[in-house]
């Protein structure tokens, strides 16, 4: 992974605000393949080619609910500036506050609800919560997108918060 390559699209190192000359930063660079593959996974979750039914505007914004719900800064400095990026209205705007909880569009609320479930107690997600996803009218394709983004932005925040924690005992 080139300086710029590494400057420019590798959201967890960024996020992890690791020193460049940490013995944390050299571990890394012996794994560079499964931070590239994280970086690609990010990408095909968050700007896919094609979105379907969740907008690249929508998933920054649910992204970036993730990142204030656990209190990563780093991480939410980075979808918020994806959010803008991605021209969001202002109701889709909205539902990246945790705090918002009433939306008067259904598949908003229903999206920020399971958003919340995943990104606090994924286990206890149950088929009553992919069925509240139908009754709003999200459909098969675009609720098998929200769990592929969910899980995705479980894997990045606990590996954000593991290199953070790892540095601070380092």
């Amino acid at each position: 992974m080139t300086a710029e390559t590494s400057e420019q699209t590798d959201v967890v190192r960024r996020a992890a605000a690791l020193p460049p000359d940490s013995p944390l930063q050299a571990a890394l660079e012996g794994r560079a393949d499964i931070l590239a593959m994280t970086q690609q996974a990010h990408d095909a979750a968050l700007v896919p080619e094609d979105p379907g039914g969740l907008s690249h505007a929508l998933r920054a914004a649910l992204a970036l609910r993730a990142a204030l719900l656990h209190e990563e800064e780093s991480l939410a400095h980075h979808y918020r500036g994806l959010l803008a990026t991605a021209g969001a209205d202002g109701e889709t705007a909205t539902l990246a506050d945790p705090a918002t909880e009433a939306f008067a569009d259904a598949r908003l609320a229903a999206l920020a609800a399971y958003t919340d479930l995943a990104s606090k107690s994924p286990k206890d997600a149950t088929a009553d919560d992919i069925e509240a996803l139908k009754t709003a009218g999200i459909g098969d394709a675009d609720i098998v997108r929200l769990a592929e983004l969910t899980a995705f932005l479980a894997y990045q925040l606990r590996v954000v918060a593991g290199l953070k924690l790892m540095q601070t005992t380092a």
